[in-house]
């Protein structure tokens, strides 16, 4: 009775906080892999996303050159820049400065910017926070000059690089295409056929009924990696070979068992009586399915096609079996995976900005349908039997 006076039960105030940590468990992952894109790689392998505001520090090594010594006292004197003429210089952002430098790779940031420090053999060295260094010998520099390791601090920089280079490199736009033809085929032939299967094994009575929906519910549960070469063989053998229409038949067949399971345990649950009542005025099973049925399981529909949606166009082990390995046929995630990352090691940048491209239409899919999502989800782990 406390809680229908007005006052929340303990329960819900544990759903709303569940609810609370899961997105934001969602959010966080979300909102670093944002602010990364805009990052550089420099920046990305020295801090976490969350230090993005501020400054980092990164040890550098350059060789003085030593073509412009001058004598200076009975002294061998180099000077020079190394943030705007050193070998770095194209690496350090404007408003870098030193903090600290070395003669040692084992020990960079030995000295303050601005000491002046014995080299050992009767020089001296010093850097100071703006880049400009002083070298001074007994003997002459000729040949190279001293190598010099330095700890710059670079102010925090945001780059849409990352961006351009995803977006601009060749075949991308062609890569956007082709998962558009895979994903949208591959969504719609198997919420068609699982409709009239799922109709099927809720309305029609036919000997072999409950073994076909324990077949369905078995299959749910093997993984997909063990039929990639047998299926690829057999469509080879029949001509089909590695091509959309195969790719579209490989995702609808992976995804029809959970297509059945969700839209049969929903069309199981709908009223009993408008359907026992169309069949008694004569109504067909097709006509049944049409105008009742699927009318109203356009939420488990939905929620169906967000999954597979989501899945077919995140996919890169099916694209990479069942489409030809050409450029005119690599979809997005392959694209990114050969092309991209693949020609540039790890590069961070590019994975963080090409990621964030490709969860777009993904987001937008879902936000438009989510309101279906858990009616969906709901009414089939309900009245599911």
């Amino acid at each position: 009775m406390a809680a229908i006076a007005g006052q929340k039960s303990r329960l819900t105030w544990a759903v709303q906080l569940s609810v609370v940590f899961m997105v934001v468990l969602w959010l966080v992952p979300t909102v670093g892999l944002l602010v990364s894109s805009f990052r550089t790689t420099d920046q990305i392998s020295q801090s976490g996303w969350w230090d993005a505001a501020f400054s980092v520090e990164k040890a550098f090594r350059d060789r003085i050159p030593a073509d412009g010594e001058k004598q200076v006292d009975g002294l061998y004197v180099l000077e020079g820049d190394l943030l705007n003429n050193g070998q770095n210089a194209n690496d350090l952002k404007s408003g870098t400065t030193i903090t600290a430098f070395g003669t040692s790779g084992i020990k960079p940031g030995a000295y303050k910017a601005g000491e002046t420090v014995d080299t050992g053999d009767g020089g001296t060295l010093s850097v100071a926070k703006d880049g400009t260094y002083k070298a001074t010998s007994k003997t002459s520099f000729e040949g190279s000059g001293p190598r010099v390791y330095f700890v710059a601090d670079m102010p925090p920089a945001f780059t849409l690089a990352n961006y351009r280079n995803v977006l601009f490199s060749d075949g991308m736009g062609q890569a956007f295409i082709n998962t558009l033809t895979v994903t949208i085929p591959a969504t719609i032939i198997p919420i068609l056929i699982a409709a009239f299967a799922a109709y099927a094994l809720a309305w029609m009575e036919f000997p072999g009924r409950g073994l076909l929906i324990a077949a369905v519910v078995g299959l749910l549960v093997v993984p997909l990696q063990l039929a990639l070469v047998p299926l690829l063989r057999l469509h080879q053998e029949i001509g089909i070979g590695q091509s959309f229409l195969g790719i579209w038949l490989a995702h609808t067949g992976f995804g029809l068992p959970l297509a059945i399971y969700l839209l049969r345990n929903y069309m199981v649950g709908l009223p009993r009586d408008i359907i026992e009542s169309a069949k008694v005025d004569g109504a067909t099973d097709f006509q049944i399915f049409m105008k009742i049925v699927l009318p109203l399981s356009f939420p488990a529909l939905a929620s169906f096609a967000i999954f597979q949606f989501l899945w077919v166009w995140n996919d890169l082990l099916v694209a990479k079996v069942f489409l030809p390995a050409n450029d005119a046929s690599k979809v997005m995630t392959v694209k990114i995976a050969d092309d991209l990352l693949g020609s540039r090691g790890g590069d961070w940048g590019i994975l963080a900005s090409a990621a964030f491209i490709s969860i777009a239409v993904p987001l937008l899919v879902f936000f438009a349908m989510q309101k279906y999502l858990v009616r969906g989800l709901l009414a089939g782990s309900v009245k599911g039997g």
